[in-house]
């Protein structure tokens, strides 16, 4: 069973993909760590010619050596640089392998981003796509990163939040958008444990109506 997870930053997808992952035994990958890994090597160099060659010479290189250093992929400044370099075709291009491989695992695989149902599994058994209010993803990211002890600028990381939707949608290689066949989930008002109730539910009905039409 591959499960698609979409939605934008601090929409609570990746926990609801994870907690979908252990749910169903299934392996996960939060495929924005792929992007923000990118982001991280290039984040000395100026845009321009030099940060996009710089960004596509990391993206053929990435391994999973380059996603452990949790604390600095989830920064707010690492997420700003992923959204830039994710509008790259020859960055893309070079993550896609390495996505559609893990998704397409024997056994399945839970994957979360932004393009995963509509460009990297366009197959998938089940689709998400996770949305939340600006004012709600900010609250949860701004938490998370006073939770490591940083100061946190609420203005301006609800201004990071926005920019980076407007980046994405606008984003002419990427593939940011609810899917025709993705169940739509807002968790504005939904805590962990309620949205991925709500998410085993979708996920349990899907697989169910499937297997009574094969039958």
């Amino acid at each position: 069973m591959i499960i698609a997870v979409d939605g934008p930053a601090a929409s609570g997808k990746g926990t609801l993909a994870s907690g979908l992952a252990r749910h169903y035994r299934l392996p996960y990958l939060d495929t924005g760590l792929l992007y923000r890994a990118v982001g991280l090597a290039v984040a000395g160099k100026a845009e321009g010619l030099d940060f996009e060659a710089g960004a596509i010479a990391a993206a053929k290189a990435l391994d999973a050596a380059h996603l452990t250093d949790i604390e600095a992929l989830t920064a707010a400044e690492t997420g700003v640089l992923a959204s830039k370099v994710a509008i790259i075709a020859e960055v893309r291009k070079a993550l896609f392998d390495f996505q559609r491989a893990f998704a397409l695992q024997p056994d399945g695989a839970v994957v979360d981003g932004r393009d995963i149902g509509t460009v990297i599994a366009p197959d998938a058994d089940v689709k998400l796509f996770i949305q939340a209010d600006s004012k709600a993803r900010m609250e949860r990211r701004a938490r998370q990163l006073e939770a490591r002890g940083q100061v946190v600028d609420r203005y301006a990381l609800y201004h990071q939040i926005e920019e980076r939707d407007a980046r994405d949608m606008q984003n002419p290689n990427g593939g940011f958008y609810k899917a025709d066949d993705a169940h739509l989930l807002d968790t504005t008002l939904l805590d962990i444990e309620a949205a991925l109730r709500a998410a085993i539910a979708i996920v349990d009905g899907t697989m169910a109506r499937k297997a009574g039409q094969q039958s």
